[in-house]
């Protein structure tokens, strides 16, 4: 009951009804991330008359939230690269990290130490910090800038 009630009143989570029936209709399922998302493209790899080729498009896991779509699926919904990352023979490098979403504005977010979001409490000053004031020739200089101006 409560996945109708998404389905009908919501479009943020994983697919309206109208979404639902397209894909049945038209879509052909075409693979799924780590994450659990639906890639999908026309039946037959049809070129759509409208966008002169085939149309992609993706049914999130969850909350549609563009930031979970991983950079090999993004090039393939994109039409950057032609060939589905689940048609593909990669092996990511050591160096590459596994894709995370954008947690920004979430619980999760990164909150550096000392910032007023952060959990603990921000770090005492160490008095090394010296304020700047300035000398008594450059307070003459800019004096006598101010003075050219309000003539």
């Amino acid at each position: 009951m409560k996945t109708f009630i998404l389905k009908l009143f919501t479009w943020w989570n994983s697919q309206t009804f109208g979404t639902q029936f397209w894909t049945w209709l038209y879509g052909e399922f075409v693979g799924e991330d780590e994450s659990g998302n639906r890639y999908y493209r026309t039946k037959g790899g049809k070129i759509d008359p409208t966008l002169h080729m085939e149309r992609r498009w993706v049914i999130y896991r969850g909350y549609a939230e563009a930031t979970q779509v991983p950079p090999s699926w993004h090039g393939w919904l994109h039409h950057t690269v032609d060939v589905p990352p689940v048609d593909e023979n990669y092996k990511p490098r050591a160096w590459q990290k596994p894709h995370r979403a954008n947690l920004t504005g979430t619980p999760n977010a990164y909150r550096p130490s000392g910032s007023m979001l952060a959990s603990n409490r921000r770090p005492r000053a160490t008095g090394d910090y010296k304020a700047w004031a300035p000398s008594a020739d450059e307070r003459k200089t800019s004096e006598t800038a101010t003075d050219f101006h309000t003539r």
